[in-house]
């Protein structure tokens, strides 16, 4: 089946795991065109946005995209990319499968849990204004509407995967009205689905028990900025952001990304790994109906790392980007 992918390849090295993630999926078959875009400082450099409009009607069209990173100025400069193509898009669901990979460092065994986070609204949407010199308000923005609609989305996941278990993570014992809005709603959608548990961790207990024994869950629920934080904690668990894939989901549009940074201090040195992109596009290969080529492509991700032994520097290796994903081309079967 021919696809037609909007490609955003990001900046710093962005460009580079691209390529890398590109070069294997079309050396597994993939009968792909691509439209590339620009986001982020190149964009606003040449066309003055940071999502120009050409960039978001492509992905419009197409319904799916796989997105490298790209740079958010912290404390200044232009607001994230990431935020506001979710805001456009209406990408309501921000998922983040993390397990244990083979032959990558790590200081726990036996992970496989799956993060679902609300994408839209909570703090993390950036809703602020100085109310006086020195003084800033941030706005928290719970609905009902869309705790329902991202805890629906999770139980779903649940049932079509085989799993049992969905943990809503929240602060509804001090944040009464809005995370228990968001409580409420997760136990209302739950009652729909009497085939899967369901509990509820306070966030600053989830987060010890996750660094405790994170085996013992299995599907983690959260609004936004929770969910933020939680899913790079999970990350830390096996192995960090490099090694943990991301997609961003709405009605009919997914894009998927590497949720790490662009690391602009080796960009165009050769060395970044393109390990979570490769990942990212492999959940867009089952999210097109392409699951025998993800499998394909993930058993050669395997055998590279934990059989050939080949691994970048990030994870203790030597290879650069270009021997690793030559090792994983010639993997292919």
């Amino acid at each position: 089946m021919k696809h037609t992918i909007t490609l955003i390849p990001g900046d710093g090295i962005g460009p580079e795991v691209s390529s890398a993630v590109v070069t294997i999926l079309e050396r597994a078959g993939l009968d792909v065109e691509w439209e590339s875009h620009l986001a982020g400082v190149e964009a606003l450099e040449r066309k003055g946005s940071t999502l120009p409009s050409d960039l978001l009607d492509s992905i419009r069209r197409n319904k799916v995209a796989l997105k490298g990173p790209v740079t958010t100025p912290v404390g200044g400069g232009f607001t994230s990319v990431n935020v506001g193509l979710r805001k456009a898009l209406d990408l309501f669901a921000n998922l983040r499968p993390v397990w244990n990979i083979p032959a990558v460092p790590s200081k726990y065994t036996g992970i496989d849990l799956v993060i679902v986070r609300e994408n839209t609204e909570d703090l993390y949407s950036g809703l602020e204004h100085e109310v006086i010199p020195g003084v800033v308000e941030s706005l928290k923005i719970i609905t009902a509407q869309a705790s329902e609609r991202i805890a629906r989305f999770a139980f779903e996941h649940a049932r079509k995967h085989g799993r049992t278990r969905v943990t809503a993570v929240h602060k509804a014992n001090i944040m009464k009205m809005g995370d228990g809005l968001f409580l409420s709603s997760v136990k209302k959608v739950a009652a729909e689905y009497p085939d899967i548990t369901c509990d509820d961790r306070i966030v600053d207990a989830a987060c010890m028990h996750l660094v405790m024994k994170p085996a013992q869950f299995d599907i983690l629920l959260l609004p936004n900025l929770y969910g933020d934080i939680v899913s790079d904690l999970c990350a830390g668990l096996v192995g960090g952001l490099g090694v943990v894939p991301a997609a961003n989901l709405g009605t009919d549009i997914g894009v998927f990304e590497a949720v790490h940074g662009s690391a602009p201090d080796i960009a165009g040195k050769g060395l970044a790994n393109p390990t979570a992109l490769l990942l990212s596009a492999i959940l867009m290969l089952r999210h097109i109906a392409e699951g025998p080529m993800a499998d394909r492509i993930m058993a050669a991700l395997g055998t590279v790392l934990e059989k050939d032994h080949i691994l970048t520097r990030d994870l203790g290796g030597t290879a650069s980007t270009a021997e690793f994903t030559n090792a994983i081309v010639r993997r292919l079967v």
